[in-house]
């Protein structure tokens, strides 16, 4: 997986002065579908590199960043409520989505509600997941629209300070932004604890 991320970590630093926002946006919008990108591999070096090239601005990258969510999340929520649910659980697993994260995930969802599509921007698994049990469910689309930009303009903010700071202070970084990378894989990791520690109780005690 470090490996990956490191390959991945090359193309995008090489790529992103040519794809800009754009490139930023399509690899949100497939970060909010089953696609395994980091967005803390995504939103922070571009908001690193706005700050020390100026070839990006920060609200460009986390408007770009928190559209990009926005459309793959809107996918997610209309495939799975055209499909319904037997077909999402039947062929689910073949792409890492079992019938475990599929309940987990519907039973935040009707626990909560649109805040609960809100703050599932900010977490780890359950962002990638919400809007399956929100489409099967058949939440209303535009309180799930109005909370998923919400969310991810907050999440997309985050991650851009994240990387704005690192690049106020390049010690953090001596010269390398893979180190950087390691940098946000480590907070990525805190999320998931985060995630199987406050996710995980909450939604076993409904």
């Amino acid at each position: 997986m470090a490996e990956l991320l490191h390959h991945f970590s090359d193309w995008y630093l090489a790529t992103l002065s040519q794809g800009g926002y754009w490139l930023i946006a399509a690899l949100m919008a497939l970060e909010s579908t089953l696609v395994p990108i980091p967005s803390e591999v995504i939103i922070p070096p571009a908001a690193y590199l706005a700050h020390t090239e100026g070839q990006l601005s920060f609200i460009g990258v986390v408007l770009a960043g928190a559209a990009g969510s926005w459309v793959g999340a809107s996918v997610m929520y209309w495939a799975a409520r055209l499909l319904g649910y037997p077909i999402i659980v039947r062929f689910g697993r073949y792409v890492g989505l079992g019938k475990g994260k599929i309940d987990l995930a519907e039973r935040w969802c009707a626990r909560y509600g649109p805040p609960g599509v809100f703050f599932s921007r900010l977490l780890p698994v359950i962002r990638h997941l919400i809007g399956i049990p929100t489409g099967i469910l058949r939440m209303d689309f535009r309180w799930y629209a109005v909370a998923t930009l919400l969310g991810s303009l907050l999440w997309c903010t985050v991650l851009a300070w994240l990387g704005r700071a690192v690049g106020q202070h390049p010690e953090l970084l001596a010269g390398s932004l893979h180190r950087f990378f390691a940098l946000v894989v480590a907070v990525a990791a805190v999320l998931g604890a985060l995630y199987y520690v406050f996710v995980q109780r909450v939604s076993s005690r409904q």
